[in-house]
């Protein structure tokens, strides 16, 4: 059985990627249906703002934060290799390194700058709006899906 700072550790791991999983989740389930809906021009202006305050301490730091924290958790198991919960702890860090913090960075923010860029009063613009919402969307169910099992990893190493 998991115990100590290890344990500690372990549970703060399935508070951090179960929460930014929440967070993904609220964007593919209704926030990015809801920008959808709106004329382009709207819908990015609103999207520019949301992806400005998402970069404040207090996402960053969930964030952020529950990155570290698995890379953390992942090093200290690949080193011990526990009796108890190894495979699930290494299962748990890679799903949120690589498929939710990992994609973000190569996936979701890089479309995030090119929104920056893009004239919505365009016919062009218009459609690179449709094109930005489908690709954005569909690798944040991969971000929302990578936290979500990191968590329920995390989790199945506590029993």
């Amino acid at each position: 059985m998991i115990d100590g700072p290890y344990l500690v550790l372990t549970v703060l791991g399935v508070l951090g990627c179960g929460m930014v999983a929440g967070v993904f989740c609220g964007f593919s389930t209704f926030v990015m249906r809801g920008l959808a809906e709106l004329p382009p021009a709207q819908g990015v202006a609103a999207m520019n703002s949301i992806n400005a305050a998402a970069v404040r301490p207090a996402f960053m730091l969930l964030f952020v934060g529950s990155a570290g924290l698995c890379a953390v958790l992942g090093v200290v198991t690949f080193v011990l290799l526990p009796d108890d919960g190894a495979v699930e702890l290494l299962l748990g860090s890679a799903l949120y390194l690589f498929g939710s913090f990992g994609v973000t960075v190569v996936a979701n923010v890089p479309r995030n700058d090119a929104l920056l860029k893009m004239d919505p009063g365009s016919p062009e613009g218009a459609a690179q709006w449709r094109s930005y919402v489908r690709g954005w969307t569909r690798w944040n169910h991969v971000r929302t899906l990578a936290a979500a099992a990191a968590a329920l990893s995390y989790t199945l190493a506590l029993t």
